[in-house]
């Protein structure tokens, strides 16, 4: 199966990344070998022995209409399985960290959170099998190729996934906006910890809010009642983040 990975940094990132095997580079005939990224996407394809095409920007418009003048031909996202993400996450010099998407089904809210957890250096990110959008090339774009860098698994459960990182004595937070839950800012995320987003409109399921161990949420001051997913597991990725770095500074 061959999945078209299509604009600038989503394929500078895939080449850099060297997770998949590119079958073949395909830039638009009037693109300007003189940009930056042009020179190290194509200084990357020579590298790894992948042959580069000129193709006429209709071509590429056929396959996706925001290419940028830049597609690669690749195989599908190297999953990991959740034994390597545990192993992973355990031989860190920082305690484990997680990102759990609760059936997560729009490819940009999912690329974003993806482009987040690489920035604060979140160890796996684990998804559901069925009913929740995988690591498409949407998902890729979205992310601007930072999911190439993190390791994503996929579960048959979520639920059980989350009794097993208990085992592996992981604090699970879940991301929601009801009365029980504690402000994020105020809770400790300082230890090993996996945060739960849920889904657009839908929220947590109800199977996975008991599994939680608490529940955070972020203060809204306004007339809207929530934020889109992407943007609330954000700041409250960022929020971890900051206590960590504040702990360390400590230490």
């Amino acid at each position: 199966m061959v999945e078209p990975i299509y604009g600038r940094r989503p394929v500078y990132e895939v080449l850099r990344a060297g997770r998949r095997r590119v079958y073949r580079l395909a830039l638009a005939e009037n693109i300007q070998e003189q940009q930056e990224i042009i020179r190290q996407i194509m200084t990357l394809a020579r590298s790894a022995s992948v042959p580069i095409t000129r193709t006429s920007r209709r071509e590429l418009d056929q396959v996706a209409p925001n290419h940028q003048g830049v597609i690669a031909e690749t195989t599908p996202y190297p999953y990991v399985d959740l034994h390597d993400a545990l192993s992973f996450a355990s031989a860190q010099d920082a305690p484990p960290l997680f990102l759990l998407l609760d059936l997560l089904q729009d490819p940009q809210n999912v690329g974003s959170l993806f482009r987040t957890a690489e920035a604060v250096g979140v160890h796996a990110v684990i998804i559901p099998e069925r009913r929740a959008v995988g690591v498409t090339p949407a998902v890729v774009s979205a992310s601007a190729g930072a999911v190439e860098h993190l390791r994503v698994a996929r579960v048959t459960n979520l639920a059980r996934t989350m009794d097993e990182l208990k085992r592996q004595d992981v604090w699970i937070a879940g991301l929601e906006a009801s009365d029980e839950a504690q402000l994020y800012d105020q809770a400790d995320l300082r230890g090993p910890l996996a945060l739960v987003v849920g889904s657009e409109g839908r929220g947590v399921r109800r199977l996975v809010r008991e599994s939680c161990d608490f529940l955070l949420r972020l203060p809204m001051r306004g007339e809207i009642a929530s934020l889109n997913a992407a943007v609330a597991g954000s700041v409250a990725l960022y929020e971890i983040d900051r206590q960590r770095r504040a702990d360390q500074t400590v230490v």
